[in-house]
């Protein structure tokens, strides 16, 4: 498997990209802290405004990142782009579809791998990227870069209720594939973590389809109204 760019042009679209949104990167990481607190409020309008900061960051990334700078690179980030754009408009109107829906914690499995993929996305990904010789600002960025933020929004998910959430999770494992080969082929050992998260999507919603009681939960029933 080969990619139309090299190692050095892929990091240089980031540089530049990062360079013309600043300070987008800033306000990526404060708009995730405010989302990651609003879990546990655990009503609809908290839900609400969650699936907003998420629909906000897969819009920057299609827009921003992939029409607007990627496809410079790469024909087929055209096609990622209407995907990623595609998944922003589901994530925000998912709760006025659902009502039902709600994100929150509970005492289960899915909220403690969705919030240590959450800090893996805001805190790890960056320490491994830069252990690794990436320095800003060519480096793929939280919120505005579409591997963390895939990443993020796989452990915000898993805090789903009901099987909207199951739903919205297709597209993200799907760039879980397509962006995980930048592991492989790029150099992005960071991003050994989206292939992760692909893989633990694919167990807990086996397990969901299949009955299994640690892969199912109830957000809604303790949810203040």
């Amino acid at each position: 498997m080969t990619v139309p760019f090299t190692e050095e042009q892929f990091f240089q679209v980031f540089a530049d990209y990062n360079a013309a949104v600043s300070p987008l990167p800033a306000v990526a990481y404060i708009l995730g802290l405010t989302a990651l607190g609003f879990l546990f409020w655990r009503n609809r309008i908290s839900t609400v405004l969650i699936m907003a900061v998420l629909a906000l960051m897969w819009l920057v990334n299609g827009v921003g990142y992939h029409w607007s700078f990627f496809a410079s690179i790469n024909p087929a980030a055209r096609i990622f782009g209407a995907a990623f754009v595609l998944q922003a408009l589901l994530l925000a109107v998912a709760p006025f579809v659902s009502p039902d829906f709600r994100l929150g914690p509970a005492k289960d499995a899915r909220t403690v791998v969705g919030l240590a993929l959450a800090a893996y996305a805001m805190v790890i990904y960056p320490i491994l990227g830069w252990l690794f010789g990436q320095v800003y600002p060519a480096v793929p960025v939280f919120g505005i870069a579409p591997c963390p933020t895939t990443i993020f929004t796989i452990g915000v998910l898993l805090l789903g209720s009901s099987r909207t959430a199951w739903w919205l999770l297709v597209i993200p494992a799907l760039w879980g594939i397509v962006g995980g080969s930048a592991a492989l082929l790029i150099g992005v050992p960071q991003d050994y973590g989206l292939i992760a998260a692909f893989l633990l999507v694919l167990a807990f919603a086996t397990a969901y389809w299949l009955g299994a009681s640690f892969a199912r939960r109830n957000v809604g029933a303790n949810s203040r109204p």
